[in-house]
């Protein structure tokens, strides 16, 4: 076989889908027809590795190139003849030409490139390695040339449908090494001092996700204990295909329902923080305070970086908002609120270490709630101090960033470089430029690069401004309370410990929009509702209104429900802008609505009906009298009424 059919028989390889069984079909729309078309060569990024090419093993019974078998799982799975999950014979394709690409005189030193699959085994003594990494963007390419082919928009982050891949890759060679996917955009493996998490799916800007079901077992989250403990090995929600003993159907098909359910949670559907009202102007302040100008560092904290993550292409913005962002600097040696805030913020804690015997370390952090309690205190003195302008109308959310001399580490709340509150942000750094945190990932520690503010911000930003939910934080009614899960954590996130990456994907721009759209419902509800309890209070419509004043009540509820309804059908379908259209034209109905109930209200007349006294009840005084008189002579005579009849001597 020659080095371009290899790389044409990679590239059919990488786009085997796994079909979902017909038990998942119930619940979770998927492509309703899969049609196997021919293919057409595309050529691999230059930093995918490949294997040798080996010679093909004829395939006792031929699949469609589109599909891949059960069978050719880790454990296979017998299915008869006539069983739902069997799948149909292929259909014959033509062969596509060799490629055509700059790279194409490359393509014979591509089999001697080096491969992650093709490692060298480790010695039985040694702890077992993590799956060498695979960046993500080989997989992806592919899957984004699909979803903009079949997705009839134009502008493929406008789409009405979320995509979800589910991918089963073939074994490139006979004992094949496991692998997973990197997410980091300045490349490079782990090291002792870096952490590069890998991960097994992938959130793009598209609406579209994708999960490798072949790649991992993975291993990420807090290291020891806490919320949000990830199961090792093949009992990790993403490891379905990883079991050691084989599984049966029902517990393959029931392993993917929970995992597109618990996508569905995390991407489609995710909790709201805080209630975001609707402005038309948006203004986000950086007001970095920091000390000496010959002593700053601009590493680590790029507000243009941090700008272009929010503007690249107005994803998070409905109808004709707008978005500006402003830079104040102040200097700490001449704030004096400054240097109260942190003196005031400031706590010990104390954690013990094991060297040659049991230690106690004493160490500083900082205080969110009372960081925040003295810069929402003193406020309009700060904004006099870095010069900022009054803003008249919109929502504007200040980001104070502390930027200290202090060699030693100090966090908000012992473990967070950026705080988001409801009114404003808060972020600090030191001169340390890591530590170790509470987390790992591929059996090393997570290490937090402390001097680096970018993607705190963003994600800080993202919670005060829209209320976007992190991505590990999700409501449950039933336990009525906050659960902590870091499965989905991973790729295109500002969230959590194990991303690099700062870009937004799908999942929080839809966030974004959608939490703006909720509040404004749940406000359009709330008012009607009040006015239903006004109209009950004042004893019902056909006493407060006249006839015609209640022939409008009716046509105007009726509207308000129509709109409410293709409002909320709009929201479902992911059509922001319309659901914002009908909920700004169902405002006008529900001011129609308190007006007509105020207006009848006014006209309304008191009036004092005064009732004469009851008569005397001489009767019932009466019978109480004589009950009262007769057992009054019975008591009386009780000794003769009631004596003992014996005879007496």
């Amino acid at each position: 076989m020659s080095s371009t059919s290899a790389t044409t028989l990679s590239v059919w390889r990488l786009k085997r889908l796994l079909p979902l069984p017909p038990i998942l079909h119930q619940e979770i729309p998927l492509a309703p027809h899969i049609h196997p078309v021919p293919l057409r060569p595309l050529p691999l990024p230059p930093h995918l590795p490949l294997p040798p090419p080996r010679r093909r093993l004829p395939l006792r019974h031929p699949l469609p190139p589109l599909l891949l078998p059960l069978r050719r799982l880790r454990h296979p799975h017998p299915l008869p003849p006539h069983h739902p999950l069997r799948l149909p014979p292929p259909l014959p394709l033509p062969h596509p030409p060799p490629p055509r690409h700059p790279l194409h005189p490359l393509n014979p030193r591509l089999p001697t490139l080096p491969s992650p699959l093709l490692a060298p085994p480790l010695h039985p003594f040694l702890p077992p390695l993590p799956p060498p990494p695979r960046p993500h963007s080989s997989i992806d390419q592919i899957i984004q040339l699909h979803f903009r082919a079949s997705n009839p928009n134009p502008n493929p982050s406008q789409s009405n449908t979320v995509h979800l891949y589910l991918l089963n890759l073939p074994d490139p060679a006979p004992n094949p090494k496991p692998y997973a996917y990197t997410y980091s955009q300045s490349g490079g493996d782990s090291s002792p001092a870096v952490t590069k998490c890998s991960g097994t799916f992938f959130t793009s800007s598209d609406r579209y996700l994708w999960i490798d079901l072949r790649a991992g077992p993975v291993d990420y989250g807090p290291a020891i204990s806490g919320d949000g403990v990830i199961p090792r090995g093949e009992f990790h929600p993403l490891a379905a295909l990883h079991s050691r003993r084989p599984k049966s159907d029902k517990a393959f098909a029931a392993d993917l329902a929970s995992l597109v359910w618990s996508a569905y949670h995390a991407f489609l559907a995710p909790s709201l923080r805080i209630p975001v009202p609707f402005e038309n102007s948006l203004a986000v302040q950086f007001i970095h305070i920091h000390g000496d100008d010959n002593n700053r560092d601009p590493n680590g904290l790029d507000w243009k970086l941090i700008e272009k993550s929010f503007t690249v292409d107005d994803g998070l913005l409905l109808g004709d908002q707008s978005l500006s962002f402003r830079n104040y600097e102040i200097n700490y040696s001449e704030c004096a609120i400054c240097s109260f805030a942190i003196a005031r913020a400031v706590n010990s804690y104390t954690s013990r270490f094991l060297f040659d015997n049991y230690t106690l370390i004493v160490s500083e952090y900082l205080d969110s709630k009372r960081l925040h309690q003295v810069l929402s205190d003193s406020g309009d003195e700060l904004r006099k101090l870095a010069g900022v302008a009054e803003e008249d109308f919109g929502r504007v959310v200040p980001v104070y960033v502390f930027d200290l001399d202090h060699t030693s580490l100090l966090l908000l709340d012992r473990y967070h470089q950026s705080v988001a509150f409801k009114d404003m942000v808060i972020a600090v750094r030191t001169r340390n430029a890591q530590t170790v945190s509470d987390f790992s990932c591929n059996g090393r520690h997570v290490f937090a690069q402390t001097r680096e503010l970018e993607r705190p911000i963003v994600g800080s930003i993202l919670q005060s401004m829209w209320g976007v939910s992190p991505t590990h934080l999700r409501w449950s009614p039933q336990h009525n309370g906050t659960l902590v899960d870091y499965t989905w954590s991973m790729g295109q996130t500002p969230f959590g410990p194990f991303s690099e990456m700062l870009t937004l994907s799908f999942a929080q721009k839809d966030a974004a929009r959608r939490n703006v759209l909720l509040t404004s419902l749940n406000y359009s509800v709330s008012s009607a509702a009040d006015v239903l309890r006004s109209v009950e209070t004042h004893g019902g419509a056909k006493d407060l209104l006249r006839q015609r004043q209640r022939a409008e009540l009716v046509q105007r509820w009726n509207l308000f429900k129509h709109k409410m309804n293709k409002a909320v059908s709009a929201l479902s379908h992911l059509d922001f802008e319309m659901a914002l259209f009908y909920l700004r034209s169902s405002d006008h109905d529900l001011y129609a609505i308190h007006s007509i109930v105020y207006h009848a209200s006014q006209e309304i007349e008191a009036s004092l009906v005064c009732f004469g006294d009851p008569p005397f009840p001489w009767a019932k005084v009466s019978v109480s009298a004589m009950a009262f008189l007769a057992l009054s002579y019975v008591y009386a005579r009780r000794d003769k009424l009631f004596r003992n009849k014996r005879k007496q001597f």
